[in-house]
């Protein structure tokens, strides 16, 4: 088993010890810590995502950039792995998808679209000090940044993490993209990217 899934397995079942009270307390946290990040605060558009299960919650941040008017745009799961993009219209119009997402139920935009984002908020597993961020392995967001980066495109890559999950090092892969922002419930920091 490669280090990245040793890792994947360790920070997983971390998660899986987490109470729903463990979970909402420090989504409350992280939407405010999110929400008062320059790169948010003066986005118009933002790519996010809805956490699911016990990912660091950012359904009440989704909320929070809606209301101040911020265009959200959030991942529609394609066949093939890649990210088609939808906008989010609030709560009522989210949709059970595959793999037990949540998924906009507007009409999808293309995968282009989040070339328009001002920053894009990155689901993790862990980042370490030089931002590099673990995923889930699935390489959706791989896709993702790699489209960002052949654009010429460069929004704020931010992840929203646990406190124990900004981690010494994160085992990188050629293909790998640098974030620049890990938010958790303690704090903010700005990676060496």
């Amino acid at each position: 088993m490669s280090r990245k899934a040793l890792l994947r397995r360790e920070l997983l079942a971390a998660r899986r010890l987490l109470t729903r009270e463990d979970v909402e307390n420090a989504a409350v946290v992280l939407s405010q810590r999110a929400s008062d990040l320059p790169e948010l605060s003066g986005a118009r558009t933002v790519a996010a995502y809805v956490s699911v299960g016990t990912e660091p919650g950012t359904r009440a941040l989704l909320d929070a950039l809606r209301a101040r008017g911020v265009r959200v745009l959030l991942p529609v799961l394609l066949a093939d792995n890649d990210l088609d993009w939808a906008p989010y219209e609030g709560a009522g119009h989210l949709v059970r998808a595959g793999r037990g997402l949540l998924e906009p139920d507007a009409e999808p935009l293309g995968r282009e679209a989040v070339l328009e984002a001002d920053a894009v908020l990155l689901p993790g597993l862990a980042v370490d000090a030089r931002g590099m961020r673990l995923g889930r392995g699935g390489g959706s967001y791989d896709r993702v940044l790699a489209r960002l980066a052949a654009a010429g495109a460069h929004p704020a890559l931010i992840v929203l993490l646990y406190d124990d999950e900004v981690v010494a090092r994160v085992p990188e892969e050629p293909h790998d993209h640098p974030v620049d922002v890990v938010v958790t419930p303690a704090e903010s920091r700005r990676t060496s990217r």
